[in-house]
Formats: C-alpha cells, sequence, structure tokens
C-alpha cells in the first residue's frame, strides 16, 4: 500500500482541479476521509479475514464500485442540501476520484497480492505494468524506520511530485480561464 501520507496528498491534489474556495476546508478534508477509508479493511486482519478474500485487503473497499458508493455517502454527510443536480454531481465526482486514487496509488506499489479494483464483479487482483513505488509497512513502528524513510523517498519521487505538477497546471488553468468564465456569467446575467 502507499502511506497514509501520499493518499492524503493524492486526495488535496485531486482538490485543487476543483473551483472552489481554497478555504473550503471541509470539502478537502472529506476527501482526504475518502482517501483513506479503503485501509479500514485492514482491521479484518483482527478479526480473522484473509488477506486474498473480498473483503480482505486491498479488496472489495478498493474497488471502483466501493469509490462509487462510498462517494454517494459523502455528498449524503459532506453536501449541502441546496446544492444543484450539477454541483452534487461535481462534488460526487471528486469523493470517487478520491476514494478510487487510494486503489491506483497501491497498484504501483511493488508489494502485496494487488488490488482488486473490479470488485465484486472480478476479484482478480492487479498490479500497474510499472511499480515503482515501494510499498509501505502495515505496522507504525516499521513505518518510523529506515525502510518507513525509504518509502517516503520513492513516494516524494513517483508520486507527490506528479501531484505537485498536477497542482501547478490545475490552478494555472483556473486562472487563467477564470477571466474567461466571468465574462460569461456577466454575459449570462444581461439576457
Amino acid at each position: 500500500m502507499a502511506s497514509p501520507i501520499t493518499h492524503a496528498v493524492v486526495a488535496l491534489s485531486l482538490g485543487a482541479a476543483w473551483n472552489r474556495s481554497r478555504s473550503d476546508w471541509k470539502f478537502l478534508a472529506a476527501g482526504v476521509v475518502c482517501a483513506e477509508i479503503p485501509d479500514a479493511d485492514v482491521l479484518g486482519f483482527w478479526f480473522g479475514v484473509p488477506y486474498g478474500a473480498l473483503w480482505g485487503h486491498r479488496g472489495m473497499t478498493h474497488s471502483l464500485l466501493f469509490a462509487a458508493a462510498f462517494a454517494g455517502v459523502m455528498v449524503r454527510l459532506a453536501g449541502d442540501s441546496e446544492e444543484a443536480g450539477r454541483q452534487r454531481f461535481s462534488r460526487w465526482s471528486y469523493f470517487f476520484l478520491a476514494t478510487a486514487s487510494h486503489g491506483l496509488c497501491d497498484a504501483v506499489t511493488d508489494g502485496g497480492l494487488g488490488v482488486a479494483l473490479l470488485s465484486p464483479f472480478d476479484t482478480t487482483r492487479y498490479f500497474f505494468p510499472f511499480r515503482p513505488v515501494m510499498v509501505s509497512p502495515l505496522h507504525w513502528d516499521m513505518f518510523f524506520s529506515p525502510v518507513g524513510l525509504r518509502v517516503l523517498v520513492s513516494e516524494a519521487i513517483w508520486m507527490w511530485l506528479p501531484c505537485l505538477v498536477f497542482v501547478v497546471v490545475a490552478v494555472g488553468l483556473q486562472r487563467r480561464l477564470s477571466p474567461v468564465r466571468d465574462e460569461q456569467q456577466r454575459h449570462d446575467k444581461d439576457r
């Protein structure tokens, strides 16, 4: 798995693509929850759920179906009842991508059994062909060790830097398109 830090970095980076107030911390915090929740499946280890089972680690909670359903729950929990359909879909899209990013990030790591992205329809565990990211240890004592440091360096190179580029491009495009959007809104009001 990628580290919890990286899952949060990815969710916050995706949030940069949504044209929302930078101070909308509740929206971004909900996105971080979405990105982290798939790893709740590690609790299954305590209850004897085998790693490769449907509800085992990197199983159902890492699937695209789970991401879609959880995004719907988050829209209800973190949404505004006054939102129009288009705004709700936008919020759902962000929550879906934040949740789905978890499994996609795990699929570029070099360890584990793979990710059941298409579960429950296909329980095959997938990895991407290019797997440059060191898998993060499951235990905190190992995370705060030289092994954990090597994982963070690997994630910084292969995930954080691309996220930074994504944020710079997304914010730049929003600033560039903002005057056009403002002019279009003024034109629509004049009609």
